[in-house]
């Protein structure tokens, strides 16, 4: 036994992981001595360390552990297929082997090269000519599973590009060689760029990306990955630069542009490293930009290329690269990281890519690696951990360097170290971070950045904007300036919101103004502020104070008792000339108020002590008024002239029992008046602000009236009186405030409320009079949850509310869909939140972005008056739900037209059969297998397909083509009397036995069907996807038949390459499937049964395009169809997945199922694939209480619930014979 490596002094390094560049696979008796030692030589000579197999002795049935080993230390594999190389069975495994290395490889590519030497690709593709002699000699002799792994390799293989010696070089082989040695040189000249240790979370957050890299567009495609500093852009940039380059004709990683760009002419730096990259082993000289652009220009635009250009933050770097970007050659793509948003309006971005910060548990594992070496943390470690990783807020530069910094160090060292962190920030990582506030504009947008740092982290915008705009900023740019650098967020409350990192850098570069915390000009640290206002040492300086001693009851006070709050002087203040912002809670101020800051903008006071204002409190420049949680009883007392005051806050002032006077108050905007319990009355000239736009008075409890002037309010655009349970009185002028878009009326017995004008007629109410008239026709948004709203309390028509788009009627008693609510031409959401007693919703209207029915557990049918289905609906605790028009139905099994039964097989099975069932409708949802019930045997129809799931492996019926694994393929056969218009098709599976779990986040997070069918006619490059809303759970030890029904119509004819395959999730495994052609005097049953349910059930208007009909709106690509989610006409999911489904699918079209013919590359960064019997064993899960922990919880339960349907009524069935 010998084996021979070439002996070059180019051995790939050690870091590579390699020990060869190029593993030769051949059929020694064809080509040993000839053509593969000519190529053998070739390869030597040209610096490749080779391997190859020299013995000549059959090896029986498995490899020999060198051949292995050396296949998994090859950086490429070059296989030599000869005309007998199928007859040698260790060839064939050899080859299993080779294509399984390939699936595996990630990060650097496994480069496979298929040699056609004196063989047709179709041949191997097919297994014809000599291959079909060969494989007729092992059908006998081994076993059906190991033969159906050496069929899928070579059909595998052959759709791979690879090199046909009779179309190269004239056949001339000396030639050709050299033709197949410059191709590996290629391939392998290229190297990856150095990327960090311990990538954890590294592939969800590059699928998309590598989704985009291999879409196999013509289009010049640029991609922005747009983050904070230190957030790991550059990391995920180099990731999917390594996994992908190798795919383009040229690739150039341009690192750090902005630091090299600051250097002495460093944009030519850049552009010579490009053409470097790209044109190797030419030397260009550039003397300027200008000069590079142009020859920037010739170079790309004859060749596919990619670019990626890191750490860019101004326009001219982009341009200098970008400047031609319609030049680029088709196919092209330039990936950009960035912090500077404004970047991604200069150019013609296509896609942007946000990177969001690490999870705990994955903020937990990352900063473990560098602390420990470890996973995670060492015993006694575990708390000081949970704290660093709090503070970091998943950032992984934070991780990375507090890791580093404290690994090896005592607990003490650790309890000290963290102490410091929360006062003083880690300078490395701040000196990172500030680069972003250094970058921007002027003084003005730093200082306002210094603001938001301190003091306004979570406030509204609009809060933010009425203060500081008054101090003089100019807020709304700003911020967005702000936004652009990556230092802060708006979320979706329209909230500022900042990173832990980024404020403590923020805090930071205050606190280097002065030792002096008096001499700052922000204070916002409770010690700081403490210090300087009881030892009295405030300056001019100071123009923000923040002193929350609620939060912070740890400052040592002396001789206060603990329930007894902390008193300070007023005249602690009187030196603050500049103060203008200032939060106090739970404080008291003792003294006058006569040398009080007379230019504060806000004043927030929690837990305010007196029962009113001071008189000689200075007001009169306040903005934002804030005082809840105290004990206010009045506001002030007589009357105030408060010209500035645009937002008055009262909430949770127990005591108050009236408003102020506001006729001297008028630019107020916002009143808010949350939770004040004890408020009885609102006066009367709240109708005098003209300017009023927000005014929240929930919870109010014991205020039985509005105001009559309420309908003066011009301008008021939000009014918000949910939880006013005594509320018994509406002015009916309210219908007049034609400004009003939001009303809320939430836990309000609103169908009992009486007008003002019907007061005097209480206790007869005039039928024709509703709680609807009282309200404008310009209402947008109406919430009326929890309302005790019945049937009989909707008006006949919401006619009068023309704008309505977004209604809630959660938690309210009512059985069927008004009729007002289906006279509405559309709305944008529509939520029934909990109705328990709702049953079935008939005819809803359009509902363009969100349906909310979960927790609407008596609920059974869901019809649409519109094709157009909403967005997104959320149906998760409905365990009655049977019926979605145009997505789903389900029907018991003795229910189903006997037609489909006979055609299936299943006429004699047995009715009390059940089996563990479960939806992908909650496969957000965590459980484990106890949450999946039995449910009897359902018959689901959905896109034209019928499907249902039985327990066991006997699988019922008449299939012609059977194997063992997951895929079969056949060939239609050519009868002319007989055609063929549809398939039965059955899977067996179980779960699989080995131990997935670092994979199943991974997979499930694109992949959300936990198993699917694809059916591939070849001959006429169409295939079609089709994935169960609900699918039988396998028990442990247990397999389950999933057996459906696909009508074809006129897409299969005879003589067709049909392929038909099987894929899953790691937890399961396909050991059988099976396929039976429907013939077309069958097929005449099935069209007699559709029309009977059509006549019946209208059961086909839930399938509106199934095969044969128009697919235009499933096709994700030409010739492919996704039937897995809903067509783009009918918009996207009713699963609340849209976005990962969509992933997903492109994944799954581009990804592992069945490459396109000649696709030079298979993906290789996901373990999802189809499931050969060949790997069938390696797929495993630790059985479906893991699996559950990331996906569906059950939505079918027991056989009571669903026989109570009153849509699952059995109906008479008659004999007929099995097909």
């Amino acid at each position: 036994m010998a084996q021979e490596a070439s002996s070059s002094n180019t051995c790939p390094s050690a870091s590579s992981g390699y020990s060869y560049h190029v593993f030769l696979s051949f059929r020694g008796k064809d080509t040993r001595k000839t053509f593969t030692d000519h190529l053998y030589t070739a390869f030597v000579n040209a610096g490749f360390q080779t391997f190859r197999d020299d013995d000549e002795i059959e090896r029986g049935k498995g490899l020999k552990p060198e051949l292995e080993k050396a296949i998994q230390q090859s950086q490429s594999c070059v296989i030599v297929f000869s005309k007998d190389y199928a007859f040698s069975e260790w060839c064939l495994d050899e080859l299993v082997m080779i294509l399984e290395r390939k699936k595996r490889s990630s990060s650097q590519e496994h480069v496979v090269l298929a040699i056609f030497y004196d063989v047709d690709p179709s041949q191997v593709r097919r297994q014809t000519g000599t291959l079909a002699e060969a494989f007729a000699i092992h059908q006998k002799n081994q076993s059906l599973n190991r033969v159906s792994r050496w069929r899928a390799a070579l059909t595998e293989i052959a759709d791979l590009a690879g090199m046909v010696l009779q179309n190269q070089a004239d056949g001339h082989e000396s030639k050709f060689i050299k033709k197949v040695v410059k191709v590996i040189e290629d391939r392998l000249s290229r190297t990856p760029i150095c990327v960090a240790r311990h990538l954890i979370g590294i592939h969800s957050r590059v699928e998309k990306i590598n989704l985009w890299l291999r879409d196999g567009s013509t289009d010049v495609g640029i991609l922005m990955i747009y983050g904070m500093r230190g957030i790991g852009k550059t990391t995920i940039a180099k990731y999917v630069y390594n996994s992908n380059f190798k795919r383009f004709e040229g690739s150039s990683f341009l690192e750090n542009i902005r630091e090299v760009s600051e250097q002495s002419n460093g944009l030519v730096k850049i552009q010579r490293q490009l053409l470097s990259d790209i044109l190797p082993g030419r030397k260009l000289n550039i003397h300027s930009v200008s000069e590079g652009i142009i020859k920037i220009q010739d170079t790309i635009s004859s060749k596919r290329v990619l670019l990626v250009l890191d750490d860019v933050d101004h326009l001219d770097q982009l341009d200098a690269i970008l400047g031609m970007q319609d030049l680029f050659y088709p196919g092209s793509k330039i990936i950009v990281t960035t912090c500077c948003a404004g970047l991604l309006q200069a150019h013609k971005v296509i896609k942007v890519h946000n990177v969001a910060t690490l999870g705990y548990t994955e903020s937990l594992e990352l900063f473990s690696w560098h602390a420990f070496g470890q996973d995670h943390p060492i015993v006694g470690y575990m708390a000081h951990s949970h704290r660093v990783v709090c503070q970091s807020g998943g950032l992984p530069l934070a991780l990375k360097v507090l890791g580093s910094s404290l690994s090896g160090k005592s607990i003490a060292v650790w309890e000290s170290a963290l102490n410091k962190l929360e006062a003083i920030p880690n300078n490395e990582i701040l000196k990172k971070i500030r680069i972003s506030f250094d970058s921007l504009q002027d003084d003005h947008d730093r200082s306002l950045f210094l603001h938001i740092a301190c003091f306004f982290i979570g406030m509204d915008t609009y809060v933010i904007s009425r203060i500081l705009d008054d101090c003089g900023f100019y807020t709304t740019v700003a911020i967005q300036n702000l936004i652009d650098r990556c230092l802060v967020t708006i979320d979706e409350d329209n909230k500022v919101e900042m990173h832990n990192m980024i404020r403590d850098m923020g805090r930071g570069i205050v606190r280097l103004e002065s030792e002096d915390p008096g001499k700052r000009s922000r204070l916002w640290h409770h010690k700081d502020s403490f210090k300087v206002l009881t030892e009295n040492t405030g300056t001019q300086t100071i123009e923000g104070l923040a002193l929350n001693m609620y939060t912070h009851p740890e400052v040592d006070i002396p001789s206060r008792s603990s329930n007894e709050l902390v008193g300070l002087e007023t005249n602690a203040f009187a030196r603050m000339h500049k103060l203008r912002l200032l939060q106090l809670g739970p404080v008291q101020l003792n003294g006058c108020y006569e040398e009080f800051p007379k230019g504060l903008r806000w004043l927030c006071w929690l837990e305010f002590p007196l029962d009113s204002l001071p008189s000689n409190f200075p007001l009169e420049r306040l903005v934002v008024l804030e005082i809840c949680y105290g004990s206010l009883r009045q506001v002030w007392k007589g009357t105030k002239y408060l010209p500035s005051l645009k937002i008055l806050n009262l909430s949770h002032s127990n005591a108050l029992t009236e408003t102020p006077d506001f006729s001297h108050i008028p630019n107020l905007e916002r009143l808010i008046l949350k939770d004040c319990e004890s408020l009885v009355d609102v006066h009367e000239s709240i109708g005098n602000l003209e300017r009023l736009i927000y005014w929240n008075m929930e919870d109010c409890k014991n205020i039985r009236k509005l105001p009559k002037n309420m309908c003066m309010l011009k301008a008021l655009e939000t009014l918000i009186i949910s939880g006013c349970s005594n509320l018994n009185e509406l002015p009916m002028e309210m219908r007049k405030i034609e400004s009003l878009k939001v009303f809320q009326a939430d836990r309000v017995p609103i169908h009992r409320l009486l007008t003002t004008n019907e007061v005097n007629l209480w206790p007869r109410k005039t039928p024709e009079i509703c709680w609807a008239s009282y309200l404008p026709c310009t209402i947008v948004d109406l919430s009326l949850s929890d309302c005790n709203l019945s049937d009989g309390d909707f008006p006949r028509d919401f006619g009068q509310l023309s704008s309505l788009r977004r209604l809630d009627l959660s938690c309210n008693p009512i059985s069927g869909l008004p009729e007002c609510i289906r006279g509405v031409c559309r709305l944008d959401q529509l939520s029934f939140y909990s109705c328990k007693s709702l049953k079935s919703l008939v005819r809803l209207p359009r509902v363009v972005e969100r349906l909310i029915l979960s927790c609407c557990s008596s609920l059974e049918k869901v019809s649409f008056q519109s094709v157009y289905l909403p967005e997104s609906t959320r149906i998760s605790g409905n365990w009655s739900l049977v019926e979605i028009e145009y997505c789903y139905k389900l029907e018991l099994l003795e229910k189903v037209d006997v037609e489909m039964i006979n055609l299936l097989g299943l006429s004699n099975l047995e009715s009390t059969k059940t089996i563990m069932m479960a939806t992908i409708y909650e496969a957000n949802s965590h459980g484990t297998q106890e949450n999946t019930c039995p449910s009897p045997i359902l018959g689901l129809y959905q896109y034209g397909i019928f499907s249902t799931f039985l327990p066991g492996n006997e699988v019922p019926g008449q299939f012609s083509h059977k194997t063992a694994g997951s895929s079969i393929s056949f060939t239609l056969p050519l009868l002319p009397n007989l055609m063929i218009r549809g398939l039965n098709i059955f899977a067996v599976y179980s779960e699989s036995n080995n131990d997935s779990r670092n994979k199943i986040n991974v997979n499930y997070r694109i992949f959300p069907y936990p198993i699917i069918t694809e059916v591939s006619n070849k001959s006429k490059g169409v295939k079609w996807i089709y994935g169960p809303t609900f699918f039988g759970v396998p028990g442990d030890g247990q397999d389950t038949i999933w057996l459906n029904h696909w009508k074809f119509g006129n897409q299969l004819e005879r003589g067709n390459e049909v392929t038909v395959s099987l894929f899953t999730i790691a937890e399961l495994q396909v050991k059988e499937c099976g396929v039976q052609l429907v013939y077309e005097q069958e097929q005449e049953q099935e069209e007699n049964m559709m029309n009977s349910q059509h006549n019946n059930n209208n059961t086909d208007t839930f399938y509106p395009h199934v095969i044969g009909g128009d697919l235009s709106s499933f096709e994700v690509r030409p010739g492919t169809y996704f039937l897995c989610r809903l067509p783009k006409g009918l918009t996207s999911t009713i699963i609340d997945m849209d976005v990962r489904a969509s992933v997903w699918s492109n994944y799954l079209i581009r990804g592992s199922l069945q490459i396109t013919d000649k696709e030079e590359e298979q993906q290789s960064d996901y373990t999802l694939a189809a499931q050969g019997s060949s790997n069938s064993n390696n797929r495993g899960g630790r059985g479906w209480k893991v699996l559950n922990l990331i996906m569906a919880t059950v939505f079918f339960l027991s056989v009571p619930l669903v026989a109570r349907s009153s849509l699952l009524r059995p109906k008479k069935r008659h004999a007929t014979r099995s097909p």
